[in-house]
Formats: C-alpha cells, structure tokens, sequence
C-alpha cells in the first residue's frame, strides 16, 4: 500500500449478522466496512498490490456486493470490468452456469462476448464461503476461452472449504474465519 497510515483491523468493519439469510448462517456482512472510507480504500489498496502482477487483462465480479469491489480494483489496474449477474439480467445473449450455495442452488450468466481467448481474467467477491459461484463463474470464463487469472476475495470463510472447490487456481483474501 502507498500510504504511511497504520493498517485498520478490517475484521472490526466487519457486522455479523446470525439466522441471515436464513437460520444457522452468521452472515458476514460488509456494509459496515464500505461505509468507512479509510477502510474501504485500504481494501482496494491491498487486492491492487497483490494483484498488481498478475497479467491478467479483466476483472470480472459476481453480483452484487463482488461488483464493489471489482469495479474499483479494475479501475486501479487500467482494466475493463465485466459483470457476472444472475438470470435475466444481462441485456444481450448469455450463457449460464448453475451451482450450489451454502443454503441453496442458483445460476449465474455472463455475456457470451465478454470475454475471448488470450483474456486473463482476475475473479473478485466479497467473501468465498463453498466456492460455489466462484467455480461457476470460472466456468463461464474459460467456456468463452478465456484463462483465470486468479481469485480474489474480502473473506474467506475456510471451514466451508470454498478454497477446495477452486484447486489448480490462485486465490487470495485479506480476511479468514
């Protein structure tokens, strides 16, 4: 990071919320942590320098809370950003990718001209718990040709062994429960 200010325990911007979205979940929330400017830019400062030599070419995000972060990590590394959003949102033709979450299924789509061989595509999101969406989002590159670059995230919720689900890929994330 470029700056001579004391590193924020980001873990303390950081709300928990229990039985989110459902009973049983400690949900993670990051609100608290966007709201904190201080905060926030030193998230975006470390991903940028982790990923600052990474050759990737995109960052792509997954809806919604992987989009605020995504878009300004891609901003700091002069890269396009390409959004990964759930069905029926994207405008033009799609291809999609089911997947498991922690407490449910779902699908993601991405634009079928997003990206293209010799892409290198960096995956940001605020949090990894299975490694679900991440996966499929990694699908969905590589279906359209292009190469992962790379995982990165806020939160890494290890004992849901997300990090498992992406072997054989780099991943990164500044906080781990």
């Amino acid at each position: 990071m470029e700056t001579n200010q004391p590193l924020i325990d980001l873990k303390s911007r950081i709300r928990d919320i229990p039985d989110f979205p459902e009973k049983g979940i400690l949900f993670r929330d990051v609100t608290t942590l966007l709201k904190d400017p201080a905060a926030f830019r030193q998230v975006i400062d470390q991903m940028t320098d982790y990923f600052r030599d990474s050759r990737a070419t995109h960052v792509c995000a997954v809806e919604a809370r992987g989009y605020m972060f995504g878009a300004p990590l891609a901003y700091n590394l002069n890269m396009g950003f390409i959004p990964v959003r759930k069905p029926g949102k994207l405008p033009y033709d799609t291809i999609s990718q089911a997947y498991e979450l922690e407490y449910g299924k779902n699908v993601l789509e991405l634009h079928r001209d997003a990206v293209g061989p010799g892409d290198r595509v960096l995956v940001v999101d605020d949090l990894i718990a299975t490694g679900g969406s991440s996966r499929a989002t990694a699908q969905l590159i590589e279906t359209l040709g292009a190469e992962v670059a790379g995982f990165g995230f806020i939160i890494e919720l290890g004992f849901l062994k997300g990090r498992e689900a992406l072997e054989g890929y780099e991943v990164y994330s500044l906080l781990q429960y």
